[in-house]
């Protein structure tokens, strides 16, 4: 089964999720086990990195390697200090302002993706981010593929807004954290979409817990209210793979990546049988 024979057009859709977003290597080794071809990627927030990857045609082991080199603790340095004084009123914190520096993830990132545009993927890709001003989600597909990721992974507040063709730019999490409409609009017939759902707490003590909960309760439920409505709205067959974890995972637990990659082929696998058979029957119809 090959993309090439034009066959089926397969989509692998990748969430937001941070460090969970490894899960997809997981989704993506079960499909090429199968001999099953992705026509083309999208990616919203950390699901825009392993997004590009794939299109880009890294290799399974590639992909994991750079993952354990980009998701680092170190990330997340001067996180609570600034936080203390933007709420203090201390420190000077605008709509572009983040209260991390944003020069590491820049650089790894870069030293992953260097220079390399859409054009040069091998596969079509597309990065979802969001407009800060309007809230608008804004697809991208042309340019360099490193600023399409580094907008799409602006955490709000945490990283800053990335400017990107006179619009400032965010997370695609706050307007559409598991991009299937995109999917659906560029053409995929089957659709392979892999969402994280964020833990909630039953206690919290501080103030970052509180918020933080309250983040991964709006979170969740854009998120499942988005894909009910384009599972009811749609004719394209849309499969959600969502791994689920029986321990806590940080959002830079790098040691935990093999384990989160070993729950994304264990979830994909489970919807393997009828993605066979949609892809079967998909060949059978060209054949005719």
């Amino acid at each position: 089964m090959d993309r090439e024979d034009g066959a089926y057009n397969l989509a692998m859709v990748i969430g937001s999720g941070g460090v969970l977003c490894a899960a997809s290597i997981g989704m993506w080794k079960a499909l090429q086990g199968e001999g099953i071809q992705a026509s083309m990627a999208v990616g919203c927030s950390g699901g825009s990195i392993y997004a590009a990857m794939i299109a880009l045609g890294y290799s399974v082991e590639q992909t994991e390697e750079m993952s354990l080199n980009l998701w680092t603790s170190d990330l997340f340095e001067g996180y609570v200090a600034n936080l203390r004084s933007a709420l203090s009123g201390e420190g000077r914190f605008t709509e572009k302002s983040g209260l991390i520096d944003d020069g590491p993830i820049n650089e790894r990132l870069e030293g992953i993706f260097r220079d390399k545009t859409f054009s040069e993927t091998r596969i079509p890709l597309f990065v979802v981010a969001t407009d800060l001003y309007t809230g608008e989600g804004v697809v991208l597909s042309e340019g360099r593929i490193f600023d399409a990721i580094r907008a799409s992974i602006a955490i709000p507040m945490v990283f800053p807004p990335w400017e990107l063709s006179e619009r400032l730019l965010v997370d695609g999490a706050v307007s559409n954290p598991l991009p299937v409409d995109v999917a659906i609009k560029e053409g995929g017939d089957i659709i392979t979409a892999m969402g994280f759902e964020l833990p909630t707490r039953s206690r919290m003590r501080t103030y970052s817990s509180v918020a933080n909960h309250f983040n991964s309760i709006y979170m969740n439920n854009v998120l499942r209210a988005s894909f009910a409505f384009h599972n009811l709205a749609h004719h394209s067959e849309i499969i959600p793979i969502i791994p689920t974890f029986e321990r806590p995972i940080g959002s830079f637990d790098v040691h935990q990546i093999p384990y989160i990659i070993e729950r994304g082929l264990e979830a994909a696998e489970e919807q393997l049988p009828y993605i066979r058979r949609l892809t079967a029957v998909s060949l059978q119809r060209e054949d005719l």
